[in-house]
């Protein structure tokens, strides 16, 4: 089964909060990677319901915990969750659960992450080594997953696919793509190559 591209996707931010009547497939999916990555600004971005934020202020006491290496303008941080749902073409609706990406809320991913079905891994290209804690916890918790690098202006432009992939040790069969975080559209085409991947790789008795 093929998805269609973003254009075919309802635009988030709609008015209303019941689930449409074409909604025949719930899944939960996790929007995870690393202390600001883009992962707040993802789900705001597609949902088309008004997203939930856990969103508090950095203070001082956080600066000496949190690693704000290529963060520096950073001021808020996600301390529980962030919450928001996207309808797909074909009757899929998407429930997006965003992690927080510090190791000091390690405890409640396991929480969060139970009953995912997948996966949205965002990677910053500025920091990549950053990103290699939460893809062990996605790895270990068996859930497929895809890699999202977000493009933050400043990120290098240099590195080919192979490079990147080779960086993360990933699989041959992950899929890998960049998006904007703060475009709905090339959000949405992060997602969709998630789903894909879920699709494609469902146990056999689902299909």
């Amino acid at each position: 089964m093929a998805f269609a591209t973003s254009s075919t996707v309802d635009a988030p931010g709609g008015d209303g909060v019941h689930l449409p009547d074409t909604a025949r497939d719930l899944v939960k999916i996790l929007v995870t990677g690393p202390f600001g990555v883009g992962k707040t600004t993802l789900i705001g971005s597609v949902s088309e319901i008004r997203p939930l934020h856990t969103e508090e202020q950095l203070t001082e006491a956080s600066a000496q915990v949190d690693d704000l290496a290529g963060v520096r303008d950073k001021s808020t941080t996600t301390v529980a969750i962030d919450f928001g749902r996207i309808s797909l073409p074909g009757g899929i609706v998407l429930y997006l659960f965003g992690t927080p990406g510090q190791e000091r809320f390690r405890s409640l991913w396991d929480d969060i992450a139970h009953g995912a079905l997948g996966a949205l891994v965002l990677v910053d290209a500025r920091r990549i080594d950053a990103s290699f804690d939460v893809l062990g916890l996605v790895e270990e918790s068996g859930l497929p997953y895809a890699v999202a690098f977000n493009t933050f202006p400043d990120a290098p432009r240099h590195h080919t696919p192979e490079q990147l992939r080779a960086a993360l040790d990933l699989e041959p069969t992950t899929p890998m793509v960049t998006c904007d975080a703060r475009e709905a559209d090339s959000s949405i085409d992060a997602l969709l190559a998630l789903v894909q991947h879920l699709i494609d790789h469902r146990p056999a008795e689902y299909r």
